[in-house]
């Protein structure tokens, strides 16, 4: 979801300029900083705004392709966590806690949540993120950017995904008896007045405006899906239809989403003062979002162009480009090793520390038994005359 980081920075922004409802990033590295990057974190550019964004991603897309990540890259980002729970974007140094000073936010701490959910063995860090992000969930059943902040689609969406990804039913989260789903369809458009598509949030007037990369979002939200989803149940043509509900809510997005992918096969990027050009990851969070609501063939347009044009802006951008990427053709059921020439998996793979060796579990338990290897070959020669022995140590699929 694209936009997530763009209104990271945006918000930080605001808040240098004095917006007192978004926490002061004054204490932290400036944009231009260019802070120590350690070991085990994923890319090269300043990670002020992105750091555990992108490192949950690139944990997530190499544990869809079965890649074990390095430990050093899973213990930076759970050691980014404060002790309430949360996640702020980057702390450069996690010597001492977080305070009222720490820019902790919803969509860093939900997308941790669902890469250490995946990756196992973190319950603690899971429950106490999952912990604190109910207890700023807002009245209106949704969430913020910044804890306490107005609820917008994006921010909901990835919290709903952070619930399903740990077997908790959004539908129970609830607060002043409005749940996750309900925020979230209060930002979905009607046919006749935005085609389907989702909203950010209302604006200062509050008029709902169709926005492309909120309808991706919307669509997995409304759908309980989290970042990594693999292609849903084939579905009819995408047409915006009257009705209530989640799944309507989800169809008519993806009816919007493809609409708008219909001209170019790509979402188009309009900054203010600035030529309209494509927009690759929210075509790729677009491509999870019609997958995952219509099936493999519903994406398949806009993934080919991604297939035909994304690689230089992967390349670019690092590793949270090569895990859209990689997320994109994962929920298409296309192959991330060979995405329109390119190996996806080797790309992000080379952004950060080098994966674990796949025996490396195996062989750590072979090396600790009390007994040693030949104690198991003698075994195998008394008992093995024409039976036969296969020891399987496979490594969850998504």
């Amino acid at each position: 979801m694209n936009v997530l980081r763009r209104s990271a920075v945006t918000l930080a922004a605001v808040a240098v300029v004095g917006a007192a409802a978004v926490p002061s990033v004054a204490a932290g590295p400036s944009p231009s900083a260019s802070p120590s990057l350690p070991s085990g974190l994923f890319g090269t550019s300043d990670p002020t705004y992105d750091g555990v964004w992108r490192q949950s991603l690139a944990l997530l897309a190499q544990d869809t392709q079965g890649v074990t990540p390095a430990p050093s890259a899973v213990d930076w980002l759970s050691g980014q966590q404060c002790d309430d729970g949360a996640f702020a974007p980057f702390r450069a140094s996690t010597a001492t806690d977080c305070d009222a000073r720490t820019p902790v936010d919803t969509n860093s701490t939900a997308a941790a949540v669902q890469a250490l959910a995946a990756l196992g063995g973190h319950d603690d860090a899971v429950d106490a993120a999952l912990a604190w992000l109910k207890s700023v969930q807002n009245e209106d059943g949704g969430w913020g950017y910044s804890p306490g902040g107005a609820s917008d689609a994006n921010s909901t969406s990835v919290v709903i995904g952070a619930l399903t990804a740990t077997g908790t039913d959004p539908a129970k989260v609830s607060r002043g008896g409005e749940s996750p789903y309900d925020a979230l369809l209060a930002f979905a458009l009607p046919c006749g007045q935005g085609d389907g598509a989702f909203a950010f949030q209302p604006d200062d007037d509050g008029k709902l405006t169709a926005n492309a990369d909120a309808t991706a979002a919307g669509v997995l939200g409304a759908l309980g899906k989290g970042l990594v989803t693999g292609p849903g149940e084939a579905a009819g043509d995408a047409e915006c239809a009257g009705g209530g509900g989640r799944e309507r809510a989800a169809a008519n997005g993806a009816a919007y989403l493809t609409e708008a992918l219909a001209k170019d096969g790509h979402l188009t990027s309009a900054l203010a003062g600035a030529e309209d050009q494509p927009d690759y990851g929210n075509t790729a969070d677009a491509v999870v979002a019609l997958a995952a609501q219509g099936g493999a063939e519903r994406a398949a347009e806009p993934l080919a162009w991604l297939e035909k044009n994304a690689g230089s802006w992967a390349k670019q951008s690092g590793p949270a480009a090569y895990a859209q990427l990689i997320l994109a053709a994962h929920a298409a059921g296309a192959d991330a090793t060979d995405f329109g020439g390119t190996d996806l998996v080797k790309a992000l793979n080379a952004t950060g520390p080098s994966p674990a060796k796949k025996n490396e579990e195996s062989d750590k338990e072979s090396d600790d038994s009390p007994f040693g290897t030949w104690w198991y070959v003698g075994v195998f020669a008394v008992v093995g005359v024409g039976i036969g022995f296969l020891i399987s140590n496979r490594k969850r699929q998504p």
